[in-house]
Protein backbone atom coordinates (compact mmCIF):
# COMPACT_ATOMS: atom_id res chain seq x y z
CA UNK A 1 0.00 0.00 0.00
CA UNK A 2 2.92 2.35 0.66
CA UNK A 3 3.98 1.99 -2.99
CA UNK A 4 1.00 4.14 -4.01
CA UNK A 5 2.43 7.07 -2.08
CA UNK A 6 5.83 6.95 -3.77
CA UNK A 7 6.18 9.12 -6.90
CA UNK A 8 6.10 7.09 -10.10
CA UNK A 9 9.71 7.88 -11.02
CA UNK A 10 10.91 6.12 -7.82
CA UNK A 11 8.79 3.00 -8.20
CA UNK A 12 10.48 -0.17 -9.36
CA UNK A 13 7.49 -2.20 -10.53
CA UNK A 14 6.99 -2.56 -14.27
CA UNK A 15 3.25 -2.21 -13.73
CA UNK A 16 2.97 0.94 -11.66
CA UNK A 17 -0.41 2.08 -12.89
CA UNK A 18 -2.72 4.99 -12.63
CA UNK A 19 -6.48 4.98 -12.71
CA UNK A 20 -8.64 7.90 -13.68
CA UNK A 21 -11.99 7.37 -12.02
CA UNK A 22 -14.94 8.61 -14.08
CA UNK A 23 -16.13 10.55 -11.04
CA UNK A 24 -13.50 12.66 -9.33
CA UNK A 25 -12.74 11.25 -5.92
CA UNK A 26 -15.12 8.33 -6.31
CA UNK A 27 -14.03 4.76 -5.79
CA UNK A 28 -16.19 3.12 -8.43
CA UNK A 29 -14.54 -0.31 -8.31
CA UNK A 30 -14.42 -0.40 -12.11
CA UNK A 31 -11.81 -2.50 -13.89
CA UNK A 32 -10.32 -4.20 -10.85
CA UNK A 33 -7.08 -5.83 -11.95
CA UNK A 34 -4.85 -8.64 -10.76
CA UNK A 35 -1.26 -8.57 -12.03
CA UNK A 36 0.78 -11.75 -11.81
CA UNK A 37 4.51 -11.97 -12.56
CA UNK A 38 5.66 -15.11 -14.38
CA UNK A 39 9.09 -16.29 -15.51
CA UNK A 40 8.65 -14.64 -18.92
CA UNK A 41 6.34 -11.70 -18.33
CA UNK A 42 3.14 -10.53 -16.70
CA UNK A 43 -0.46 -11.72 -16.75
CA UNK A 44 -3.23 -9.22 -16.11
CA UNK A 45 -6.81 -10.17 -15.31
CA UNK A 46 -9.11 -7.18 -15.62
CA UNK A 47 -12.75 -7.33 -14.52
CA UNK A 48 -15.11 -5.74 -17.04
CA UNK A 49 -18.48 -7.27 -16.11
CA UNK A 50 -21.43 -6.47 -18.32
CA UNK A 51 -19.24 -5.13 -21.14
CA UNK A 52 -19.34 -6.72 -24.59
CA UNK A 53 -16.07 -7.60 -26.31
CA UNK A 54 -16.87 -5.12 -29.10
CA UNK A 55 -16.87 -2.27 -26.54
CA UNK A 56 -13.37 -2.99 -25.20
CA UNK A 57 -10.19 -1.65 -26.79
CA UNK A 58 -6.58 -2.31 -25.84
CA UNK A 59 -3.98 0.15 -27.15
CA UNK A 60 -0.22 0.46 -26.77
CA UNK A 61 1.29 3.93 -26.90
CA UNK A 62 4.55 5.34 -25.51
CA UNK A 63 5.16 2.28 -23.35
CA UNK A 64 1.66 2.26 -21.83
CA UNK A 65 -1.06 -0.33 -22.41
CA UNK A 66 -4.46 1.34 -22.06
CA UNK A 67 -7.65 -0.67 -21.71
CA UNK A 68 -10.82 1.28 -22.49
CA UNK A 69 -14.34 0.01 -21.92
CA UNK A 70 -17.55 1.65 -23.05
CA UNK A 71 -21.01 0.96 -21.73
CA UNK A 72 -24.32 2.58 -22.51
CA UNK A 73 -27.63 2.21 -20.82
CA UNK A 74 -30.74 2.50 -22.86
CA UNK A 75 -33.26 5.09 -21.86
CA UNK A 76 -36.25 2.80 -21.50
CA UNK A 77 -37.93 5.02 -18.98
CA UNK A 78 -41.53 5.82 -19.65
CA UNK A 79 -44.61 6.62 -17.64
CA UNK A 80 -46.03 3.14 -18.16
CA UNK A 81 -42.79 1.54 -16.93
CA UNK A 82 -42.31 3.75 -13.88
CA UNK A 83 -39.31 5.90 -13.06
CA UNK A 84 -35.96 5.32 -11.44
CA UNK A 85 -35.43 6.48 -7.90
CA UNK A 86 -31.72 5.67 -7.99
CA UNK A 87 -29.35 4.50 -10.76
CA UNK A 88 -25.97 3.14 -9.70
CA UNK A 89 -24.89 1.38 -12.86
CA UNK A 90 -22.26 3.41 -14.66
CA UNK A 91 -22.83 4.47 -18.23
CA UNK A 92 -20.02 5.94 -20.27
CA UNK A 93 -16.35 5.28 -21.00
CA UNK A 94 -13.63 4.44 -18.56
CA UNK A 95 -10.04 3.33 -18.93
CA UNK A 96 -7.01 2.09 -17.09
CA UNK A 97 -3.35 2.29 -18.12
CA UNK A 98 -0.28 0.25 -17.22
CA UNK A 99 3.34 1.04 -18.00
CA UNK A 100 4.89 -1.96 -19.78
CA UNK A 101 8.09 -0.47 -21.16
CA UNK A 102 9.23 1.11 -24.40
CA UNK A 103 10.54 -2.17 -25.88
CA UNK A 104 7.16 -3.96 -25.95
CA UNK A 105 5.38 -4.05 -29.33
CA UNK A 106 1.66 -4.58 -29.95
CA UNK A 107 2.46 -7.97 -31.53
CA UNK A 108 4.01 -9.08 -28.21
CA UNK A 109 0.81 -8.55 -26.20
CA UNK A 110 -1.83 -11.30 -26.20
CA UNK A 111 -5.45 -10.61 -25.19
CA UNK A 112 -8.33 -12.96 -24.40
CA UNK A 113 -11.85 -12.11 -23.25
CA UNK A 114 -14.47 -14.29 -21.60
CA UNK A 115 -16.99 -14.27 -18.75
CA UNK A 116 -16.53 -10.57 -18.04
CA UNK A 117 -12.75 -10.85 -17.66
CA UNK A 118 -10.10 -9.52 -20.02
CA UNK A 119 -6.80 -11.39 -19.77
CA UNK A 120 -3.63 -9.81 -21.10
CA UNK A 121 -0.20 -11.37 -21.38
CA UNK A 122 2.70 -8.94 -21.64
CA UNK A 123 6.23 -10.32 -22.00
CA UNK A 124 9.03 -8.85 -19.96
CA UNK A 125 11.59 -7.95 -22.60
CA UNK A 126 14.37 -7.89 -20.00
CA UNK A 127 13.67 -11.55 -19.12
CA UNK A 128 13.47 -12.76 -22.71
CA UNK A 129 16.44 -14.84 -23.81
CA UNK A 130 18.72 -12.91 -26.09
CA UNK A 131 18.89 -14.42 -29.53
CA UNK A 132 22.26 -13.85 -31.03
CA UNK A 133 22.25 -13.37 -34.76
CA UNK A 134 25.44 -13.80 -36.68
CA UNK A 135 26.17 -11.08 -39.12
CA UNK A 136 28.58 -11.66 -41.93
CA UNK A 137 30.79 -8.79 -42.88
CA UNK A 138 31.56 -8.59 -46.55
CA UNK A 139 35.26 -8.45 -47.41
CA UNK A 140 36.00 -6.04 -50.17
CA UNK A 141 38.64 -6.71 -52.88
Amino acid sequence: MMNMLIPRMYRKSLFDDFFDAPFAGANTGLMKTDVKATDTGYELEIDVPGIDKENITVQLENGYVTVTAKTERKNEEGKENGHYIRRERFSGTYSRSFYVGEDVNEEDIKAKFGNGTLKLYVPDKEKQPKVETKKVIAIED
